[in-house]
């Protein structure tokens, strides 16, 4: 606490005394932690905002610690957006720091309490991944959009228009994501991933979601989670496990070495994006993107 607070004082200090009065745009600075959020930012937002994602591809928020540098670019912004419901656990202290002098605000609480999944192994708290469900993502744009209109009510119908857009898109996406689906058998509709990061999805579309490690990777799996994961995937005849962007793949490996060892050949089906988007510039790197690779990964290696 006590060093948090000296740093943003000295970060404070130092953009008082050195900020260039001419490098101002008039536009609202914007930052998001995570590249889904900075997605819907950017897509409503557009070109009458500066967009900064703080987490880029490969990053687990569940770990994330702020740098200097992001306190400063926090300290700068005029609205933050964060995911909320401990998704960013180390964070926090500095989100209520940042509250005194910017808007901040976690897209989550839009999403009613009733729609949130809350396992008991979470210890009280609700699953963060709700852009796994994306209808529930459209309720995360409009507090996306609230905020900007609040904050900038001149641009109002710039950020209406494009949030009308950007959730048609939604809308289509999840009749692609339920139509893509449709063509995997009900039997083999078991998703086996790294960490319990697809619940959501799960509930959604239809898919057991079984996760080596839980809602959070603060917390390791051990070599009784692999052995006892190792087991459900050989007595069931999964075909099909998936790595994650965010998490070391040798988790996973450790499961297929084990039902491999147990007479079972598990395939490694693929690479999904969990807890952080592909690469600027690739088609993974958008939130649509990412949501349709992850589904014609999982209805490849399951359907075969």
């Amino acid at each position: 606490m006590k060093f948090l607070t000296l740093l943003i004082v000295g970060i404070t200090a130092c953009l008082i005394g050195c900020a260039d009065p001419n490098s101002k745009s008039g536009k609202l600075k914007v930052v998001s932690t995570t590249g889904m959020i900075g997605d819907i930012v950017q897509n409503i937002g557009g070109t009458d905002i500066e967009s900064i994602s703080l987490m880029g591809p490969g990053v687990d928020p569940h770990l994330y610690k702020a740098s200097e540098g992001d306190v400063k670019t926090l300290y700068q912004a005029d609205i933050i957006f964060y995911n909320g419901l401990h998704l960013e656990a180390k964070m926090g202290e500095i989100f209520e720091k940042m509250a005194g002098r910017a808007v901040v605000v976690p897209v989550s609480r839009g999403i009613p309490e009733s729609d949130l999944r809350s396992p008991p192994e979470f210890k009280g708290f609700h699953d963060p991944h709700v852009w796994f469900d994306v209808t529930l993502w459209k309720k995360a744009s409009i507090e996306v959009e609230k905020a900007l209109i609040e904050k900038d009510p001149q641009n109002k119908a710039n950020y209406a228009t494009r949030a009308v857009e950007y959730r048609k898109k939604l809308d289509a996406l999840d009749g692609q994501v339920r139509t893509l689906i449709d063509t995997v058998p009900k039997d083999r509709r078991v998703l086996i991933t790294a960490h319990d990061a697809f619940g959501y999805f799960g509930r959604a579309y239809g898919f057991e979601v079984i996760g080596l490690q839980g809602i959070s990777t603060q917390a390791e799996a051990g070599a009784k989670d692999v052995q006892a994961l190792a087991n459900l995937v050989v007595q069931r005849k999964i075909p099909a496990i998936f790595v994650e962007s965010s998490i070391p793949v040798r988790t996973i490996q450790a499961v297929q070495n084990a039902a491999k060892a147990k007479g079972w050949n598990v395939k490694i089906g693929g690479e999904l994006f969990s807890d952080a988007m592909g690469s600027k510039g690739t088609v993974q790197g958008t939130y649509v993107g990412m949501v349709q690779h992850n589904v014609v990964t999982i209805v490849n290696a399951l359907s075969k």
